[in-house]
C-alpha cells in the first residue's frame, strides 16, 4: 500500500511539474468553430497545437524543451531534415503506437517510418486536414547555386481546425506558392537571414495573401519592430510577436 501511495505521489508531482512548465511557454488561444485552439510557444521553428483532443507537436526538438514533461503528441510534423527542426530524440519521446509522424522524402534519411508528404499533396490524419506547401530559398545560397533550402525538399503545412487554417512556413522565402495562399487565418512565417526571409520579404508575403494573425517565428536576432512597422498601415493583419527566436 505504501509503495502505491509513493507511486501515485511521484505521478501527481510529474503532472504538476508538467503544468508548471506548460505555463512557462507563452500561449494564444484561437477561436475555432470546432471549439478553441490552444497554441503553445516553444521556441525558434517549435511549436504545439492543441485542439480538441489532439496535440501536434511541430518541428520539436530537445534544445527547446524537455519533451519527457510535455504531452505526448498524437501528431508531430517536420517541416525538413535540419537539425533545427528534425530532432529524433525528440519524435521518440513524444512518440506512442499511435503517433502520425508527418514529414518530407528528405527526412527519412534521418528517421525511419512516418508519413511522407510532398509538396501540394493533402492528407486527412486522425481528421485533421494537412496540406503541405512548397518551402524553398529563391535568393539566399550556402555557395553559387546551393540554396539553404533547395526547391522541392521542405515543406510548409497548412492545417484546418474548424473553420480556421492555420499555415506554418517552415524554412522558405517569400515564393510565389506562398503568396498565392488564400483563406489563411493564421501565418507563422520564418525571419532570419541568411536562411529564410528580411522583414521586407515577410511583409511582402502577408500583403499578397493577407493572414487575419501574423506571427514572425525562427526569428533569431532579426529586429520584429521592422515587420511592425513595415505592416502598420495594413490594418488586417494583425502581427503578434511571440518568443520564439
Amino acid at each position: 500500500m505504501n509503495k502505491l501511495f509513493f507511486l501515485l505521489g511521484i505521478l501527481f508531482l510529474g503532472l504538476i511539474f508538467g503544468a508548471a512548465l506548460l505555463r512557462s511557454f507563452e500561449q494564444d488561444v484561437i477561436k475555432t468553430s470546432g471549439g478553441d485552439l490552444k497554441v503553445t510557444f516553444i521556441g525558434h521553428a517549435t511549436l504545439m497545437f492543441s485542439f480538441g483532443n489532439k496535440v501536434i507537436h511541430v518541428d520539436p526538438v530537445s534544445s527547446e524543451a524537455d519533451y519527457a514533461q510535455l504531452p505526448k503528441a498524437d501528431i508531430i510534423l517536420v517541416t525538413h531534415e535540419h537539425s533545427d527542426h528534425l530532432d529524433p530524440a525528440a519524435i521518440k519521446i513524444l512518440s506512442t503506437e499511435k503517433t502520425a509522424l508527418i514529414l518530407t522524402e528528405k527526412c527519412r534519411d534521418k528517421v525511419s517510418g512516418g508519413i511522407p508528404m510532398k509538396n501540394r499533396e493533402t492528407k486527412v490524419v486522425q481528421g485533421i486536414k494537412i496540406e503541405a506547401v512548397p518551402a524553398y530559398n529563391i535568393v539566399q545560397e550556402r555557395a553559387k547555386g546551393f540554396p539553404f533550402h533547395p526547391k522541392g525538399q521542405g515543406n510548409g503545412y497548412i492545417l484546418t481546425f474548424g473553420d480556421k487554417k492555420v499555415y506554418v512556413a517552415g524554412d522558405t522565402e517569400n515564393t510565389p506558392e506562398m503568396k498565392a495562399l488564400t483563406n489563411i487565418d493564421i501565418a507563422f512565417l520564418p525571419m532570419n537571414l541568411p536562411y529564410t526571409m528580411t522583414p521586407e520579404m515577410v511583409a511582402d508575403a502577408a500583403k499578397a495573401f493577407r493572414p487575419k494573425i501574423l506571427y514572425p517565428y525562427h526569428y533569431g536576432d532579426t529586429d520584429t519592430s521592422r515587420l511592425v512597422n513595415l505592416l502598420k498601415d495594413q490594418k488586417e493583419i494583425e502581427v503578434r510577436i511571440r518568443n520564439l527566436k
